[in-house]
């Protein structure tokens, strides 16, 4: 060693902290253009969002309105109970047909009556002004209430699609001059007849609880089967799904030994949770359908074939959730003579069960979502019956949100293109409220160590 000092070309050079050198500010810029880019992504996804989010809610905000007419209807006796005995079971032998000869007669008298005079308006024009569902809906009202035949009561009719389609933008003057299901002397009477008051737009709670309708009545199609049979599924699922996908990440995680068989199961369970959906319901058909023999459109065959698909991502999201609880919560609970199932269920367990809560609800989301492997076990068939309550209704036939909307984006009609609309916005509100649930069940069950 030496005590000569260092020249002063050999000591090194000291920067101040306050200066930045190249290398400081190319660093720093690097970091800005990252958050930049960042923001950039976030706001487009925020618009993509928007953008979707506006168009459902500015195409199918109109399946929640309806039209309806309200005029004096006589409910002749003569047409209605012959036999005028009032008695429902004689009564329900009169045709449809006949309630609608009633309901073109009040009509045309409401017009004559509210004196109405457009020039070229038809008597087909005043009869086709209400949707073809009236006769069936004044068939019901009156089984209902026998009594009333003989006396002239105040009713409530849909309009037809077209009609309610012009109070909501989507139909013009110009457009039924050349549409042969409406014309502009039909549309001016309507104009006419809301003028007066006879003629409302109103919030349509029928669009939630009424059955799906044929192509010639969209304005009297609903989602109300499609509600109960998403129901059923997601109930079918709930009580097969999380049991077994909890009970098989517990054993995995906690109890398997490490050897090639469990190794092979784990990676099939992550090669299931990657096979597109349709494969599922390929296999539905053939295990539950051709072979098993379960009836078809059944919400049990949809809720067994979605807890297949259910099943993987429920097992990783719950294996996920076992590991993030630290190893030291076992080790002590077995130090303190507690044996491996009490560790495992006293307290690994609770403190996972957030994430499981997490990972189950949003495996019920992705299912309550799909539509492919419905399709083929038969869910799309045109179901206008009430399937009954569990567990007799998880046999009858039904359809399921998603479906529905598929099925309504497939008829000629632009009305039910709106339904359709209508449907995913239901729709989304389910998802909205389990992802809201997800994230109270996260936090009310979450635990710090």
């Amino acid at each position: 060693m030496t005590d000569i000092p260092m020249s002063s070309e050999a000591q090194p050079r000291s920067n101040s902290l306050l200066s930045q050198d190249a290398r400081t500010r190319k660093r720093n810029a690097t970091e800005k253009r990252f958050r930049m880019y960042g923001v950039i992504a976030i706001g487009i996804a925020m618009a993509a969002l928007v953008i979707l989010l506006t168009s459902i809610v500015s195409d199918g905000a109109g399946a929640f309105r309806q039209s309806y007419l309200s005029i004096p209807v006589a409910l002749d006796a003569e047409t209605l109970d012959p036999n005028g005995n009032r008695d429902p079971a004689e009564m329900s032998k009169v045709l449809t047909l006949s309630y609608g000869k009633v309901l073109d007669k009040a009509v045309e008298t409401a017009v004559a009556d509210s004196g109405i005079a457009i020039e070229g308006l038809t008597s087909s024009d005043t009869s086709n002004l209400i949707s073809k569902e009236a006769s069936a809906q004044l068939r019901n009202h009156v089984l209902a209430n026998p009594e009333q035949v003989g006396q002239t009561v105040d009713f409530n009719v849909l309009v037809n699609g077209r009609v309610d389609g012009y109070f909501k933008g989507r139909v013009s003057m110009e457009s039924a001059a050349r549409d042969a299901n409406t014309s502009p002397q039909q549309l001016q009477l309507a104009d006419a007849l809301k003028e007066q008051g006879e003629l409302v737009t109103r919030f349509n709670w029928n669009f939630i609880t009424n059955p799906d309708a044929s192509d010639q009545r969209p304005e009297a199609a609903g989602v109300g089967v499609a509600i109960i049979g998403s129901a059923y599924m997601m109930l079918v699922v709930l009580f097969l799904a999380v049991p077994i996908g909890v009970a098989a990440s517990i054993y995995l995680e906690e109890f398997a030994p490490q050897n090639r068989w469990t190794d092979m199961i784990e990676v099939n369970i992550s090669n299931l949770a990657a096979v597109p959906s349709i494969v599922f319901g390929i296999l539905g058909l053939a295990a539950f359908i051709n072979f098993v023999g379960l009836p078809q459109s059944a919400p049990i065959v949809g809720g067994l074939v979605l807890t297949l698909m259910t099943l993987p991502t429920i097992i990783i999201s719950t294996r996920a959730a076992l590991k993030s609880v630290p190893p030291s919560i076992r080790d002590a609970a077995l130090g303190v003579g507690a044996s491996k199932m009490q560790s495992i269920f006293h307290h690994v367990l609770p403190l996972a069960m957030p994430g499981i809560l997490t990972g189950t609800i949003i495996g019920l989301a992705q299912a309550l979502g799909e539509t492919a492997p419905l399709l083929l076990i038969g869910m799309v068939a045109f179901v206008r019956e009430f399937p009954a309550a569990p567990p007799e209704g998880l046999w009858d036939p039904a359809s399921a949100l998603p479906v529905q909307v598929y099925n309504w984006t497939q008829r000629a009609d632009p009305a039910f293109i709106e339904r359709a609309s209508g449907a995913i916005i239901v729709l989304l509100i389910f998802l909205f409220c389990m992802n809201l649930l997800a994230i109270f069940l996260r936090r009310r069950f979450e635990r710090r160590w």
